[in-house]
């Protein structure tokens, strides 16, 4: 394979007519530039050049060989150049996922905020559970993604970064006409007679949500399934059962049914962030990160919309 470096001086000295004038040109010694256009000469094993007493000119080889390494320089340094606008953040792309809830919340935000200081930096968001979404983080498919976990059972694995955002804790929602919706405070056992509508019976939620419905001592009655939050609160309030839905699934809350955190504390689930280690983590990944954990604070401050 041809060397590079060299290639660039023959190129110099085809542009300069002459070793002293490309040596100059490059800060070389002129036996530095001879040196080296004679071992290029060697590894194609042609003259490259004719010698003059004022000066030298290109061979035919020479002329083929110029006009190829000059497309070559030229692609070397539009790599550099683009290689230098993703360290500096004026180019390149950041490929996210995100689960709904967090993806309707907290992604926005940071995504606005990202965007306003780094307008050139493409950036793309796809949106899937976190048992969807991990896969792809794994094959390199995505640079950065929201997840959650429960009880710290992450399935991340080696070769991924964990940055911790916030904790999303879960409450009760019940119909305004349920007997127990009078009650400011409520426990997870008082709901043992209650029917539930929850998201798909394999979901993280909701088989968390079953857990804790056992540690409570009840098999949960589950009369309704459905992965829309909307829906569910919707059921909900036509009183088809009661549910618990994450704090980030509760932007926007129904007037008619009632919100109530569960005594002694609620389920919470872990918001988390998680991106390739090393060599596999983009420059605006970082960023990024920083920019979630800023409005991941931001939402933890505003609380839950009042009722």
């Amino acid at each position: 394979m041809l060397n590079v470096a060299r290639l660039k001086i023959l190129t110099e000295v085809a542009y300069r007519g002459s070793f002293s004038a490309a040596a100059d040109a490059l800060s070389y010694s002129q036996s530095a530039v001879s040196q080296q256009i004679a071992a290029l000469e060697a590894e194609t094993g042609m003259a490259l050049l004719e010698r003059h007493p004022r000066g030298v000119t290109l061979t035919a080889a020479g002329q083929t060989l110029v006009g190829h390494a000059e497309g070559i320089l030229a692609r070397l340094e539009a790599a550099e150049a683009s290689l230098s606008e993703i360290a500096g953040l004026r180019g390149g792309r950041l490929r996210m996922a995100s689960f709904p809830t967090a993806g309707a919340t907290l992604m926005p935000l940071a995504i606005a905020t990202f965007r306003a200081s780094y307008p050139d930096v493409e950036l793309t968001l796809a949106e899937g559970e976190p048992e969807q979404i991990l896969p792809r983080l794994r094959a390199g498919e995505l640079d950065l993604a929201l997840l959650f976990e429960f009880d710290g059972e992450t399935p991340l694995q080696d070769g991924t970064t964990r940055t911790e955002l916030l904790e999303d804790p879960m409450y009760l929602a019940l119909p305004r006409e349920n007997a127990l919706a009078s009650r400011k405070e409520l426990r997870l056992q008082d709901l043992a007679e209650e029917a539930w509508v929850q998201t798909s019976r394999s979901s993280p939620c909701a088989l968390h949500v079953v857990r804790s419905c056992h540690a409570a001592g009840f098999e949960p009655n589950v009369a309704f399934e459905s992965d829309d939050y909307q829906t569910v609160q919707g059921l909900v309030a036509a009183g088809v059962g009661v549910a618990l839905i994450p704090e980030l699934a509760l932007s926007v809350v129904r007037e008619d049914i009632v919100i109530r955190a569960l005594s002694p504390s609620p389920p919470v689930r872990q918001v988390i962030a998680a991106a390739p280690e090393g060599a596999r983590l983009v420059p605006a990944a970082p960023v990024m990160l920083g920019i979630l954990e800023h409005e991941a604070a931001q939402l933890t401050h505003s609380g839950r919309p009042a009722e």
